[in-house]
């Protein structure tokens, strides 16, 4: 071997070492030839091409793929917040000013429908405890009467009227012991006569309380919120002229702050602009996955409005888009490597860009670490 050769192949020899520290050694990978013949073999390349082997690619990691067909999602993005339904979250308050007594529940504990959290000793119980048992006295003394004005009037002794006013006094009775019941109920009377119940309506488990042991509290004070963890929705702000886009059932994907992914749907929309936030509200119901979310939990939402996709066109990744000067390009696979070529872009969604003019549907492009080969022309403008 001539003194020479033993020199291009050393030369070949370190190239191909270096290949794998970067792009620019991946490019020089390619057989080496003496500079002779490799003018006469091939003119020099246009500054939009970049010259590559198979190997050099891969050694890059460049992803080729051939430009698809299909269907764009017009996806929205919105911040979101998880709550629970309206029919799985209660605030417990008290029914009637008083003393909290007795305390059964705390934050976190497990509750059922109608299970007692909290007592409050009030006046007020008292009072309508009271007008409860006269109630019912009343009704008990009048029905006797009743009963002793129809056995005279069966008798002949007494007249007709006064047993039907003894009937309707009956009837009076009655009503107000029926009303005594209510007010009763309606206040939680406990069995003590002289407390209220602070009683949940729906299950699930205490998220606040505030109640404490000896606290006066008035009336409608809020001691407790219950909810239901299971039973969850979504409510997401959206510009109006992207929510007149959102349609029942539409897609949706929620990210959580941990970068957890949830596919839900969107129950309803409102159409109606909030004056204050110059927003539309969406209702989305979040998938199987919804025992990973929480109450008051932020998320961020992607909304696949179906009244807004683009029926066709040529999608590529977003990572094949590259910016070239004032150009948009894709780099198309050619025999040598690949070519910038200049397109026009439209919407962008979910990580895909439709392309409306200047590339074919099939055209086999740069999908993966298109930038290396948009920094090789750089470089090599620069050179010049």
């Amino acid at each position: 071997m001539t003194d020479k050769n033993r020199l291009y192949a050393g030369a070949a020899i370190s190239l191909v070492a270096a290949a794998a520290l970067g792009f620019g050694a991946a490019r020089l990978t390619q057989p080496t030839l003496p500079a002779a013949d490799a003018a006469a073999a091939a003119p020099a390349a246009p500054s939009d091409s970049v010259e590559i082997t198979a190997e050099g690619i891969r050694i890059s990691a460049i992803g080729v793929a051939p430009a698809a067909l299909g269907e764009l999602d017009a996806a929205i993005p919105a911040a979101a917040t998880v709550e629970a339904m309206p029919d799985a979250e209660a605030m417990l308050t008290a029914r009637a000013p008083g003393t909290v007594t007795r305390i059964f529940k705390r934050i976190g504990d497990p509750v059922q429908i109608g299970d007692t959290l909290a007592l409050i000793e009030s006046r007020d119980a008292s009072m309508i405890a009271a007008d409860r048992s006269a109630a019912a006295a009343r009704v008990t003394l009048v029905a006797r009467q009743l009963a002793r004005e129809r056995t005279l009037l069966a008798q002949g002794v007494s007249p007709r009227a006064d047993y039907e006013s003894a009937e309707a006094s009956l009837a009076v009775a009655r009503a107000d012991a029926g009303r005594a019941s209510a007010a009763a109920r309606a206040v939680r009377l406990a069995a003590d006569g002289r407390s209220i119940a602070v009683v949940s309506p729906v299950a699930g488990r205490v998220t606040a309380a505030t109640a404490s042991l000896g606290q006066y509290v008035a009336a409608e004070t809020a001691l407790f919120r219950v909810a239901d963890a299971s039973r969850l929705q979504i409510t997401a702000s959206v510009p109006p002229a992207d929510a007149a886009r959102v349609r029942a059932g539409d897609r949706v994907e929620l990210t959580s702050s941990d970068g957890r992914l949830i596919t839900a749907r969107v129950r309803s929309a409102t159409g109606v602009v909030d004056p204050a936030t110059r927003a539309a509200t969406l209702v989305i119901e979040p998938g199987a996955a919804a025992g990973q979310l929480v109450p008051g939990q932020l998320v961020q939402a992607r909304v696949f409005a179906s009244g807004g996709a683009a029926t066709s066109g040529v999608m590529v990744p977003q990572d094949a888009v590259q910016t070239i000067g004032d150009r948009t390009v894709v780099f198309v696979r050619t025999k040598a490597g690949f070519k910038a070529q200049t397109v026009q872009i439209g919407s962008r969604s979910g990580g895909l860009v439709a392309v409306t003019q200047g590339l074919t549907a099939g055209t086999p492009i740069a999908t993966i670490n298109a930038f290396l080969l948009k920094a090789e022309i750089e470089k090599n403008e620069g050179a010049e």
